[in-house]
This record gives C-alpha cells, structure tokens and sequence, in this order.
C-alpha cells in the first residue's frame, strides 16, 4: 500500500485555507493534510467554526493567537517563525502551501509574514518540502475583488460542485453573509506559484518584487 502524501497548509487566518486552496484541499482527500492558523485562537467563534471547517475539508488543524488587531504593527521574524513550528506536527512535507509574500489583496501585513514565515523555515533547513506553492491572486491595488493571477504557475478552474461545496463552507460553516467581502471574494479560479527548491523560490521573488514595484508606479 502507497504510502500518503504528507501536505500542510499555513496561513494567518481561519478561512484563509478555504478561500485561497479549498477546492484543491478538498479535490486531494487522499493527503494527510494538516491546516494551521498563526492568529484568532482567543476568538472562540472563530476557532469553533474553524475546527468545523476542518473536518468539512478532512484535514487536521491547530490554531495560535499571534497579535491580529488593527494597527497591524509588525510582528518579528523569530516570533512568527517559532509559532509556525509549534503548531506544525512535523516539518517534513510532500507539499506546503501558504500565502504570498506579496498577499492575496491590498494589503494584510499578517498574511506577508506568515509567508516569510514559512520561506525563511524552509529557507533554514528547518522545514523541508517536496514543493512548496505560494497563494497567487492579486486584486489591482483594490481596484477589484482578488483574482487569479494570469502569470501563476499554476491555475485550477473549480468545476460548479467543488466551488459549491467550497462556498458552503465559506457561507455556511463560517457564517459569513452572502453580500460580505469573503463571500464575494471567494474564487472560483485557484491559483499558486509552484517551487521545488529555495534557489527558484528566490529567483521568482526578486523578478515578482521588480513587477510589483513596476506595477504600483
């Protein structure tokens, strides 16, 4: 019997793995997939419809409560660094998936360190992965909801039962309203920027950051 893939999914927020890698997550049922969350622990609404959401996607979670209030002050490297190895069962993967360095939409400072979080630990050593695939959407510096990135290494159409499915658990398991930002942000086109190593990992980071700069002037 083949052994099963080992996948971690690390993100910032409870609803963070639906909305950016739901139909993905729930399309490989056959991975050992492990969800965690840096923030909202303390919120005990949220992280009751998070641990909901986690058996809807057949995944293992575990939450932390690092700094999420408004003024989004920075947060050190080592803290969220050492938060992301304590939630994690392991830091052997088959695949990891977590944010962009850049985010999903303008602009959420925990998302950017979270992925700095986990690029810098497999950057180290000190958590390695067969691929590791970045969160790849952008929303034209708030001129629109966030979208597939055209130029992702990877794009997902979700057919109408996976997108349903990952709607419900958005609307439904979340309780988020049908006219909220999350609802109408959910896409149905997922997207990731795809690594086998760190050396192409940096590589995409310094030709992304020149883009982005190109973009914003």
């Amino acid at each position: 019997m083949s052994r099963r893939k080992t996948a971690g999914v690390i993100v910032a927020h409870p609803d963070d793995e639906t909305l950016w890698a739901g139909g993905f997550i729930m399309e490989h049922r056959d991975y050992d997939w492990t969800i965690v969350t840096t923030c909202r622990g303390s919120d005990d609404d949220r992280s009751k419809r998070f641990f909901r959401a986690m058996e809807r996607l057949g995944a293992t979670g575990e939450m932390a409560d690092l700094d999420d209030g408004p003024d989004q002050r920075p947060l050190d490297s080592g803290v969220i660094e050492s938060t992301i190895l304590s939630l994690l069962p392991r830091t052997d993967y088959d695949l990891l998936l977590t944010h962009s360095p850049f985010g999903e939409y303008t602009r959420h400072r925990r998302h950017e360190e979270t992925s700095r979080g986990v690029t810098g630990l497999w950057a180290k050593g000190r958590l390695t992965a067969g691929q590791v695939w970045l969160f790849a959407y952008e929303d034209g510096d708030m001129q629109y909801l966030p979208r597939a990135i055209e130029r992702a290494h990877r794009r997902i159409a979700l057919d109408d039962t996976l997108w349903t499915k990952k709607a419900n658990i958005i609307q439904n398991t979340y309780g988020f309203e049908p006219d909220s930002w999350e609802t109408r942000a959910t896409p149905r086109v997922e997207a990731f920027w795809c690594f086998e190593d760190v050396r192409a990992y940096h590589a995409w980071f310094e030709e992304e950051q020149a883009h982005v700069r190109g973009d914003s002037k």
